[in-house]
């Protein structure tokens, strides 16, 4: 299992576009194999700047899928105006002894 947060921010005035995409975008991507989670994530405090994905997959390989998916190759390309580069980060549980 990994998880993935990812974090965008919001162009000024973006925030009810961003989540018109996401709207159509969420179903297709919790459909894909391997989804576990997929949560798009407003910030408590600034809720109109950011959005955060909360995620999980089965695995790395099954990302890697969800990340080459033509839908999402839509969402990069339509988001474009309405943000600015995400910080993505992927890890995985740690093995405790």
């Amino acid at each position: 299992m990994i998880y993935v947060y990812a974090r965008m921010e919001i162009n000024p005035g973006c925030m009810d576009k961003m989540k018109a995409l996401l709207a159509r975008t969420v179903p297709k991507v919790l459909a894909e194999d391997g989804c576990v989670q997929y949560i798009p994530c407003v910030d408590c405090d600034e809720p109109e700047k950011y959005i955060t994905f909360v995620e999980a997959w089965e695995n790395r390989e099954k990302h890697k899928a969800h990340l080459a998916a033509p839908h999402m190759a839509f969402f990069r390309e339509a988001a474009k105006p309405l943000r600015r580069p995400s910080t993505v980060h992927v890890i995985t549980p740690a093995e405790l002894s």
